[in-house]
């Protein structure tokens, strides 16, 4: 049995709310099949006031084993270092962390705030707010760059606005089942087994990117046309399964008609949510888009889109749906 103690920082709650909603393996399944003892949890932990305190120092002190460490929400050091920003438990929440992190055989960063600083981490930050061992994409974070676990693994990033939670809930199987070595990660420390493919693989707008036949409006962004060349759709850009696990079993971002945000990046935001940066792609004199695809060049790109605009079928410049 592996016990997992789940913090909640910076009062993010999206992913324990997410978690909770699980499908493959469910919270229940968690303990009863794969017998994980959660020792505390936002919402499903029982204790309260002194009684949770005494869990949380229980693990810190080695007299209650600690298996997985699992944070979720940026890391507050305002102001001026101290941590006092974010108090929890009669203490700045940042020394939980560093103690926690230090008792724990793994730790887990779960949503984007923990990977990475998240929102409250753009400028100006008067928060100081960070992520466990990334700060947007620098190395370093909280835990400085060549941090390790008692396992020796640095921390396990899993990023979303919030996560999906069977990635959540399939990560934290694989870790309580000994699997840990089984996860290969990325350089920014997420499993590729989530996070190698693209928000575009599996796509049901994909056949539209291919021959570059753009929406003109959102609500045609529901029926046909990519929603990458106008409405600032970073599926092309961003690593995650978002169309091969799908929401609630059903449904994506882009399967919906909304533009593909990054959430999983570091950079999300992207451009710091600046005017006329949302729902936009952003362009070079007006026609190049100023991000493509990862792996293509500007010059490479345009003269593929060109050729695809050609080449493309009537199909695909009319509404598929019809009724």
């Amino acid at each position: 049995m592996s016990s997992v103690l789940w913090f909640q920082a910076g009062a993010c709650s999206g992913n324990t709310m997410s978690f909770l909603n699980a499908d493959e393996p469910n919270v229940v399944d968690l303990i009863v099949d794969f017998g994980l003892d959660i020792l505390w949890h936002p919402s499903l932990g029982m204790e309260l006031g002194d009684n949770a305190k005494k869990i949380f120092t229980d693990c810190v002190s080695g007299e209650k084993p600690l298996d997985i460490f699992v944070l979720e929400g940026t890391v507050i050091q305002g102001p001026d270092g101290s941590g006092r920003m974010d108090m929890f438990a009669d203490r700045p929440m940042i020394e939980w962390v560093t103690e926690l992190c230090e008792a724990a055989s793994i730790v887990v960063a779960i949503g984007d705030c923990a990977c990475w600083g998240g929102i409250p981490a753009m400028e100006p930050n008067p928060s100081d707010s960070t992520g466990l061992q990334f700060h947007k994409r620098e190395r370093g974070g909280f835990l400085g760059p060549d941090w390790r676990s008692k396992s020796g693994l640095p921390v396990i990033n899993i990023p979303g606005c919030p996560a999906h939670p069977d990635w959540i809930t399939q990560i934290l199987v694989a870790l309580a089942t000994g699997r840990a070595g089984d996860i290969a990660l990325d350089d920014l420390h997420r499993p590729q087994t989530f996070f190698k493919t693209f928000t575009q693989t599996g796509c049901t707008r994909v056949q539209f990117f291919e021959y570059k036949q753009s929406t003109t409006s959102f609500g045609e962004g529901t029926r046909t046309g990519c929603l990458f060349y106008e409405f600032g759709c970073r599926g092309p850009m961003t690593h995650s399964p978002c169309n091969r696990i799908l929401w609630n079993r059903q449904s994506s971002k882009t399967r919906a008609g909304m533009p593909c945000l990054g959430c999983t990046e570091p950079e999300f935001p992207f451009f710091d949510l600046a005017k006329d940066t949302v729902f936009k792609t952003q362009k070079v004199s007006g026609t190049i888009p100023k991000e493509v695809p990862e792996g293509a060049d500007h010059i490479t790109y345009m003269a593929h889109a060109a050729a695809a605009r050609i080449a493309a079928p009537q199909w695909s410049k009319e509404d598929m749906f019809v009724v």
